[in-house]
Parts: structure tokens; sequence; C-alpha cells
């Protein structure tokens, strides 16, 4: 289904190629109009004519087929257009007929492979791991409901140096008594009791080497304490992921052990392609346009002088794995931007061996820093890591404090502030911009006004409040536009396609949330100065439902795309 921008920008497009072959209206929402056209002065001094000379014969020209009630010429050329109200209608019947609410399919379905979260065996998730977690389940939603076939991966640390103190320390706690612990969520305990002893026992730290060469030779025993490791970990995330409302299941999770029956298969590859470079006993690759400060060509290591395998050997396994086996059109990787050179190298060296072409593509999704009041990194007051599962226990309670004192609780109190709380938490993040840090504020998360997620929740649950209130309500009849707060609400509500599209265009959910708090602006709006169950009559009565009732599902659809549930009472 066309949106109505982009109905009325096929109005316009002709009259624009018949001046110039190619060109854009560039035609957007306007605080002057309902929408501006703005390429008219660009197309002017392309053609050497005067802006107002092009805007007249624009005006003239065009055919906007009943979409457009007037239009102003404004300035140096800009063109203001006021939508009629038959279009406004009938795009809001259309939506409101759909279960997308007007967002189409990709025209071109992609296998897009999405890796992120990535928290690491044997240690807690925290809130290092929350913005990669939030941003890429988000992703993966959109991506789905715009028709995209969406495989997560959850590249969990699961391999390396340190499961040899860890498994050696499994065994001296005993088994389940290493269980009960691990399963208790205490991993990071256990992991700083592991690097304790190894720090302070020359025979345990022996013993822990040891156990790294029977666990790389694949000793069965050694496998088997290494699984039991993995696997509590992995219900440990698992319970964390329930708890944010977060999509990632344990059939995603695809640890860099995985990967290890392909690294050899991985070297032969670039060896093939005549890409290797033996440095001092290592095997790299050294792709164009990296150096150092100095100059220096930098090396991606493919295989150490030791002939061990370290993270760049592994990323490049995943990347020729996600494009061969999973027949993938598309990676994201949703990893810290500390991590951009990493990945730049790792896909120049996939580019290189024919792995990424025109048409596969990686991207790395970065985002900034969670931040503490003192703008610095978000730690305890301790100065320690702050863990996830904490904070997430704290948003509850802090949301059940809120509940406590509005004036209005219905419903299950524990249940509704769990969902304010998780909600106030990813909305937070997602509605900044993902490269850009923020500061974590609990009063003004959880504030019910302003640009956050209780005050998007709780606009949806007093629409849902609205059709409790009344007995005998009016159902269908025409759409009437007559006053200014419906007209505006309407021109929200035509306007979510664009707004899913804008954030798959940029792979940031802050264009949705922008979108979703202006539409519930609007909607308060609206709802204060166009009495709803006490309209003047039952024709208008229906007619402001119909709108309460598109906002609602709008609002609810827009925040499940973002992970957010949306109350129906509060």
């Amino acid at each position: 289904m066309p949106t109505l921008e982009q109905r009325i920008n096929d109005c316009l497009v002709p009259v624009f190629h018949v001046l110039e072959s190619g060109s854009d209206p560039v035609l957007r929402p306007s605080e002057h109009a309902d929408f501006q056209v703005n390429g008219v002065m660009g197309l002017a001094k392309r053609l050497g004519v005067k802006p107002r000379e092009v805007a007249e014969r624009i005006v003239n020209e065009v055919d906007f087929a009943g979409l457009i009630e007037t239009v102003e010429i404004a300035g140096p050329g800009f063109l203001n257009l006021t939508v009629s109200e038959r279009a406004f209608v009938e795009q809001l019947e259309m939506i409101a007929s759909d279960e997308h609410l007007g967002v189409p399919n990709a025209t071109a379905p992609e296998v897009v492979v999405v890796d992120y979260s990535a928290p690491n065996v044997a240690k807690e998730m925290h809130v290092g791991h929350l913005r990669s977690t939030v941003i890429g389940d988000s992703l993966c939603r959109m991506l789905e409901f715009t028709g995209n076939r969406v495989i997560r991966r959850n590249h969990i640390g699961d391999w390396g140096t340190p499961f040899g103190m860890l498994i050696e320390h499994l065994i001296d706690q005993g088994e389940d008594a290493a269980v009960a612990n691990l399963s208790m969520g205490d991993l990071d305990g256990f992991y700083r009791e592991a690097r304790t002893k190894f720090d302070a026992d020359d025979v345990f730290r022996d013993r822990s080497r040891q156990r790294v060469v029977l666990l790389q030779g694949g000793d069965a025993e050694t496998l088997r304490l290494w699984g039991i490791l993995v696997q509590e970990s992995i219900q440990y995330f698992g319970a964390v992921y329930q708890e944010l409302g977060i999509t990632l299941s344990e059939a995603d999770v695809v640890g860099e052990s995985s990967y290890n029956d392909m690294l050899d298969d991985v070297v032969a590859d670039l060896d093939a392609k005549g890409l290797l470079v033996d440095s001092d006993g290592a095997l790299c690759v050294f792709p164009e346009g990296f150096v150092n400060r100095d100059g220096e060509p930098l090396p991606v290591i493919v295989r150490k002088s030791d002939e061990g395998y370290g993270y760049a050997a592994t990323d490049l396994a995943a990347i020729r794995d996600r494009v061969s086996n999973l027949s993938a059109d598309r990676l994201l990787y949703v990893v810290g931007s500390p991590q951009a050179q990493h990945f730049a190298m790792c896909f120049a060296v996939a580019t290189m061996a024919g792995w990424l072409n025109d048409q596969v593509v990686a991207e790395h999704v970065a985002f900034g820093n969670v931040l503490g009041p003192d703008r610095k990194m978000f730690k305890t007051r301790e100065g320690g890591t702050v863990k996830l599962k904490v904070l997430l226990d704290e948003g509850s309670e802090r949301a059940r404090a809120a509940l406590a004192e509005r004036a209005s609780n219905d419903g299950d109190r524990d249940h509704i502030a769990h969902q304010l709380a998780m909600g106030a938490i990813k909305y937070a993040d997602l509605s900044t911009d993902r490269q850009r840090d923020y500061v974590f504020d609990w009063d003004r998360m959880l504030a019910f006004e302003g640009d956050t997620g209780p005050y998007l929740q709780y606009a949806h649950a007093r629409i849902c409040s609205i059709f409790r209130r009344g007995d005998d309500l009016p159902v269908g009849g025409p759409i009437i536009l007559g006053e200014p707060a419906e007209r505006a609400l309407a021109l929200q509500l035509t306007g979510f396609a664009d707004a899913v599209a804008s954030a798959l265009d940029v792979l940031s959910p802050a264009k949705l949330c922008t979108y979703l708090f202006e539409l519930a602006q609007s909607f308060t709006s609206f709802y204060e100065s166009c009495p709803v169950l006490k309209a003047p009559d039952r024709t208008i009565m229906a007619s402001r439902l119909t709108l309460c009732r598109l906002t609602a599902s709008t609002l609810q659809v827009g925040l499940d795309l973002l992970g957010i549930e949306a109350p129906e009472q509060m």
C-alpha cells in the first residue's frame, strides 16, 4: 500500500522529470503546511531559471488527483501543500483495513542475519550488553514486520584460554555445587573465584593450561564439563532475555566454538586466492587502506604464529558460513562503536575473498555508550559493572513506586510495573540516536510526561479506557475531520509506514520513537479539544472513536516493533 506521501510524490515526479530527467521533488512533512516541496530551488539553479518561474510551472502542470486541496508558492520557490480531507479519509480507511497499518512488505525481501547481544559464558550480562540487545531485537522485529526473513545470531563467547581455569574450578567445586551456583545466576562470582585461584596458585594455573590443551584437542570429558558451563550460562541469559522481552532463544545461540571446524577452511580459501602473507610465522591479510599511526599497513591476523586462531578468524568464518550456508543477502552486526575498525577490516578481507560483494553486504550497526549521571561510563557506586539483571529488577521496583503515587491503579500492579520498567529502559535507549551516548536517569526514564516509554504506554492505556467507559458506542460511519486537532491527528496516523521505512533506512529505531512520541502528542491535543464520548452527535462520536482505535492500534504495533508492551490499563 503506497503511503500518502508516496502518492503525492508520484504526482510530482512526472512534472519534475519533464523539466530535468531524474530530478527529485524532495517532498517532506512541514510545519508550514502538511507537506512541502523543497526540490524547486535546486532544479531552478541547474536549469538556470528563476525558482518562482519553475514553481509556477509545476503548479500549473501537476495533477494531484484530488489529493491536495491547496498549493501555495512560498519564499523563493517552496511549494506548501495542504492535503484534502477526502485524501486523508481514503488513506485512513486503507490503513485501518490493513493488519500492518499500511506498512508495505519489502519490494525485494532479503535474508538478513542479525548478530546481537553476545554475552560471555560464565560472566553475567551487564549494562554494556543492553544497547546491542535492545537495538538488535528492535531491528529484527522491524525487518520481519516488513517481510524479510531474519536469522538471529547470538555469538556468545564460549571458547578460549579462560575455559581451562573455569573447568578446573568446576572440578574443584564439584559438579552439583557448581551447577547450583551457576543456576542461581552467580556467574561473576564463579568467574572471580576461578580467576583468583589462577593468579595465586601455581598448581591450579598449570592444571588450567593443561585443560585448555585437552579442550582444544577435543577430549570428551573436558568437552562434557565445558558443556555444563555453556548450558548453565545460556539458561541464565535466557532468563534475562525473557524478563526484558527479547526474542532471542537458545536456538539462536551460535557461539565462537561453533566455527572451530571451519577455521582451516577459511585459511585454505584465503590461501587459494593468494591473500595470505606470512608475518613472523603468523598468517595475515593486509587489506588496503588500513594503516597504523606510522603509516604501516595493519594486518588481519588469521592464524597466529603458534597456529592458534583469534577473534578475526572466527568472525571471518562466521561471515563465510552466513553467506555460504545461510544464503544471507545482508549481515548486520549490532556491536559497539569501539569495534568499528575490527569489523571494517574483517569486511574488507571478506570482500577480497569474494564472500561479500554487490549482492551480499555486511554492515556494522555501531552504537554509543550508556553513561551514569556523571556522564562517565555507567558504574555501581563501588565502581563495578552494573549487572543487567540487577538493573531490570531495580526498574520494576521503581515502577511499582511510581504507580503507587498515581491516583488510578487499575489491573495487576506488579505486571504493569514490569511493563513500565522494561518499556522505560528500552525506550530511553532506543529513542537516542544509536551512535550517540546517553545518560541513564531513572527519574527521567520513568516519567509519565515527556519523551518517555511510560508516556507512550499511558497514551495507549488512556485510549483503551475510553472504550471501557462508554456503553452502546457507535461503530463505523464516515471519518469527519472538521476540527484542526482531528486533521493534525489524521496527518500523524498516515505517517506510520514512512516512520518504519525511515528507521530501517538508517538502522536506527530512534526514528520510530520520534514518530510515536509525536503521534501521542497529537492524540493528547485531539483528546483535549475534541470530546469523544460527549461529542455533539453520534456521527461525530463514531468518527472520533475510529480515530481513537486507529491511534491505539498504531501505538500498540509501533511499541511492539520496539519490543515494548502496551498496557491496556495503568
